[in-house]
Order: structure tokens, then C-alpha cells, then sequence
């Protein structure tokens, strides 16, 4: 039997009000002044500025970094890491959703390393070293319950020109605390919730469908999907429902740290999404996860069965059907036409997912042609 090294580092606060801890943790580590690393919506919001205020209750000097955007760039992180130095920042607070934390992630790596971020993703020619003794100390609080970015030890930057995702993957990058508080999630109006939430759930399913072994993944990764399963209607419909909130954001972070073991193809599918038409990554999944898991059913029956139990469902045959009716109670749209994808993408899209990595650890080996499938059946 081959060894394999497991390990679930992450100090994660958990619960309502947590993000009240943040400014005396940073203060007990000997840090002043925080930069706070969020996207343009969240910035304009209270949220920011009552934030900023508690921090600056604690005795801390706060600048904050806005310029977070869509499917971020490059330039979004060497922009941030600019304010960074700018405000002779010894920490970061990322605070937003998957884009804002993934930038917050590698701000404090470019503030104080050389070079362009692209020249850090993993598979760089000539990758730079990260020197983990100069990286700033930083801590995470997401507010939407989707990416699991927060708890994550890489960072996904689209490239400028083409949009393609590319992957700074660093143990080093990850948080050293995090702070999961469902109250700043309060607020995501349904649309945003049910993308998110779905995002939550394919990492969850995607997870345990991987043909790696990583036992204590799957484990995190059924009961990611059965507490996901039962609170994301309740928090659509009910948003200001603080346990289902609380239960999404826990589901989320179940999801991104049971994908240690990858993905699959209907994360192939949505990063193709997301560099040719721009579509949120959350959604892109919603739409991409039927005809993949009807393509994967048949080489593992024995886990759409477990997948099936733990949602509810009566057999391994009414997991997908059971993913249909969810969608549709949730308001994702019927497909990708309804969302403004065109055929005459379909080109490209296949060609991205066929070159993406995250179908190489699917339970069912894709092709071109079976990508050109998804594609047709999700429209």
C-alpha cells in the first residue's frame, strides 16, 4: 500500500459573529496595519465600513483594496499588491467571495516577492519560489457560501488577454486563520445564493466521485453534501434563515477542503464557461452538472447510491433527477441558451475543457466528443 500524507491545517472560527475576533487576533500577533482586500461591490456596501470600523476599534490601522472584479486578473493582483505597499501594510483581511479571496490570497505574496503573478501559477516554465519567511500573515472571511476559497491552497487569476485560469497552488498562500461569520452572508439576494450554493454542492459531489484515494475527503465530502443538500432551498427562500446560512458556509467549506482529492469534468466545463462567455463560476456548474453526472453514473453506481442516501433520495437513480428539481426550485436557468451562450462557442468551449486539468481525476476518462455532448444537452 502506497503512503499518503493527509492534512487539514486551516484555524477556522466558526459561527454568528465571528468576524468579531479578527481585529484582537491580528492585534495578538503584533500586526497594525491590515490591508483589506475585497471586490468593488462589497467595498461600496456598510459591510466594509462597519468592518473597518471594528478593526479600527482594536487599535489597527486599516486601508482597504476594492478592485476586485468578475473573474479576476492579473492586474487586479499587482494592483493590490501596489495599495499594499502603498499603505506599508504588514497584513491582508480578504473579504468577499471566491474572486476577492483568491487575490487576497496572492496580494501579500507580490507585495514582497518579485516578478508578475502568472510567473507563480504551478505549471510556470520557470516558476518562481515562494519564500514562505517573508509572505504577510493573512486571515480570510468570506461572505458568500460557494468557492470554499477561504479554507483553499491555491489562487485561480485569468489571464489578461485570453481569460484562461490559470493556478497558483502553494500550501503557503493558504489562511492562517479563518474567520466564517453566516451573518455577513445575510444579505447575497437568491440568484447569487443558489449559484453559490451549487458551486458548494459540485465540490462536495465532484469530490467524492474522484478516483483518488483520500478516505477522509469522501467523508467530508458526503456530509458536505448532505448539510448542503438540506439548508440551500431554505436559504433561497429564506434568506435571513441564520442556521441555513450557517449551514451553506459550512457545506462550502467542506467542499473546497474534500477537493484536495480534485475535481472532475463539469469543473472542466465551467472553467470553459467562465473564460469564453464570462459566466459565473457557481452558475456555470449548476448548468454543467446533469449531463456529467449522466455520463459518470455508469462506472460508479455504488457512489451515486451513497450520494443518493445521504440527499435523501430513493436510489442511485433519483440522485440526478433529485439535482434537476433542486435546480428548479432554486431558480437556476434551464440552460446554457437561456444564459446567453451561443453554438458557435462550443468550439472553444471544447477546447478549453479538453485542456483543462480538473476532468483528469473524473470517475470516466472525456474526450472531446463527450465535451461536445455536455455542451449540446446543457444548452
Amino acid at each position: 500500500m502506497s503512503i499518503t500524507r493527509f492534512s487539514f491545517p486551516t484555524t477556522i472560527h466558526f459561527g454568528a459573529g465571528a468576524r468579531k475576533g479578527a481585529g484582537p487576533h491580528l492585534r495578538e500577533q503584533g500586526l497594525k496595519r491590515p490591508l483589506i482586500v475585497t471586490d468593488k461591490g462589497l467595498a461600496a456596501l456598510p459591510l466594509i465600513a462597519d468592518l473597518k470600523a471594528m478593526l479600527e476599534l482594536a487599535g489597527l490601522q486599516v486601508a482597504v483594496y476594492g478592485g476586485v472584479f468578475g473573474n479576476p486578473t492579473g492586474s487586479q493582483v499587482m494592483n493590490g499588491a501596489a495599495a499594499y505597499k502603498a499603505h506599508e501594510a504588514d497584513c491582508v483581511i480578504g473579504v468577499g467571495g471566491g474572486a476577492a479571496l483568491d487575490v487576497a490570497k496572492v496580494v501579500g505574496l507580490l507585495a514582497t516577492h518579485p516578478g508578475d503573478v502568472m510567473e507563480y501559477v504551478w505549471d510556470h516554465p520557470q516558476v518562481r519560489a515562494i519564500d514562505t519567511a517573508t509572505l504577510p500573515y493573512f486571515v480570510a472571511l468570506p461572505t458568500t457560501s460557494g468557492t470554499g476559497s477561504e479554507v483553499g491552497r491555491s489562487s485561480v487569476i485569468s489571464e489578461e488577454d485570453t481569460h484562461v485560469k490559470r493556478v497558483i497552488f502553494a500550501p503557503a498562500i493558504l489562511a492562517k486563520v479563518v474567520f466564517a461569520d453566516p451573518e455577513l452572508t445575510l444579505g447575497l439576494p437568491p440568484a447569487v445564493t443558489a449559484a453559490t450554493g451549487m458551486d458548494a454542492l459540485t465540490h462536495n459531489i465532484e469530490s467524492y466521485l474522484s478516483p483518488a484515494y483520500h478516505p477522509l475527503c469522501d467523508g467530508i465530502a458526503l456530509e458536505g453534501t448532505r448539510i448542503g443538500a438540506r439548508a440551500l432551498l431554505t436559504a433561497v427562500r429564506e434568506p435571513a434563515n441564520l442556521q441555513a446560512r450557517a449551514d451553506m458556509m459550512m457545506s462550502s467549506m467542506m467542499g473546497a477542503i474534500a477537493f484536495q482529492k480534485d475535481l472532475g469534468a463539469v469543473h472542466s466545463c465551467a472553467h470553459a464557461l467562465g473564460t469564453v462567455c464570462d459566466l459565473h463560476h457557481g452558475l456555470a456548474n449548476a448548468l454543467m452538472i446533469e449531463p456529467v453526472m449522466a455520463f459518470n453514473r455508469e462506472v460508479v453506481p455504488q457512489k451515486f447510491a451513497e450520494l443518493a442516501h445521504v440527499v435523501g433520495a430513493t436510489s442511485g437513480d433519483a440522485f440526478i433527477p433529485w439535482l434537476a428539481h433542486l435546480k428548479h426550485q432554486i431558480g437556476i436557468p434551464p440552460g446554457l441558451a437561456a444564459v446567453g451562450v451561443k453554438r458557435e462557442q462550443f468550439a472553444r468551449l471544447i477546447a478549453i475543457a479538453t485542456a483543462d486539468g480538473c476532468h483528469a481525476t473524473n470517475p470516466r476518462a472525456c474526450a472531446p466528443a463527450d465535451f461536445e455532448r455536455f455542451f449540446s444537452e446543457a444548452f
